[in-house]
């Protein structure tokens, strides 16, 4: 069953006052420009880091309390601003300052370009990758992953929302192809023989939709073992 707006609103009343408690008496956390909203058990991250390790640091610490469903993030990271793509973001983007993707022309789209084929950008030129409410609508979506994590930076984070599929939004839709659940992002990550895999920083369900942030294996890291992924899949 979904959560009420109701109890969202309760949720994120009592999340705020966590964070607020955690950034007063929390050393690891106490000096940082980041300011920290919660929108329907969502952090949105925004604000000033000196480093990417205090990003990831207050990231993690916040995606550990109790109802978050999810820790997005547009934050300045050693006086840089990060380069945020919005994938198929139509006319509403997540941050102004995103750079907006979309087949069709809106106010909010700075690149014209089809998502479900290669996208328009350089092997680790991103920051941040929102897709939200896309992979539902792409029969196929896992080229389109693909090029999400060769497109991100080392420590860079891939953001996905999409209806659940026991959520009746999920299948009323005609435009929705595909139905996702928060295993999906377990054979995301450790999908066998793939060239290109992920780490999970934080997944979750609100009884409606789907999130998870993703961060791209570059490296050569070992694909994450079952501890890691035991913390949000079965």
């Amino acid at each position: 069953m979904a959560l009420s707006d109701q109890r969202l609103r309760k949720r994120d009343d009592f999340l705020d006052r966590a964070v607020r408690e955690m950034w007063k008496y929390d050393e690891r956390v106490r000096d940082l420009g980041i300011d920290v909203r919660f929108d329907r058990g969502v952090a949105h991250l925004t604000g000033e880091a000196g480093t990417a390790e205090q990003l990831d640091t207050a990231r993690s610490l916040i995606g550990r309390l109790d109802g978050v469903l999810g820790v997005w993030d547009r934050v300045r990271v050693g006086g840089r601003d990060p380069v945020v793509l919005d994938l198929g973001c139509g006319g509403q983007k997540q941050y102004p300052g995103n750079v907006g993707v979309d087949l069709f022309p809106t106010s909010e789209v700075s690149v014209l370009a089809d998502v479900s084929g290669a996208l328009p950008f350089a092997d680790d030129s991103a920051d941040r990758v929102f897709l939200v409410h896309i992979l539902e609508h792409l029969l196929d979506f896992l080229p389109l992953v693909d090029e999400v994590h060769r497109v991100l930076r080392p420590d860079g984070v891939a953001f996905i929302l999409s209806p659940w599929w026991r959520y009746v939004n999920a299948v009323a839709d005609p435009t929705h192809v595909r139905m996702l659940d928060v295993q999906t992002f377990k054979g995301i990550c450790r999908r066998p023989g793939a060239p290109r895999t992920w780490s999970p920083l934080h997944a979750g369900c609100d009884g409606a939709s789907i999130f998870a942030e993703l961060r791209p294996n570059k490296n050569g890291e070992d694909l994450p073992g079952e501890a890691e992924l035991a913390r949000f899949f079965d």
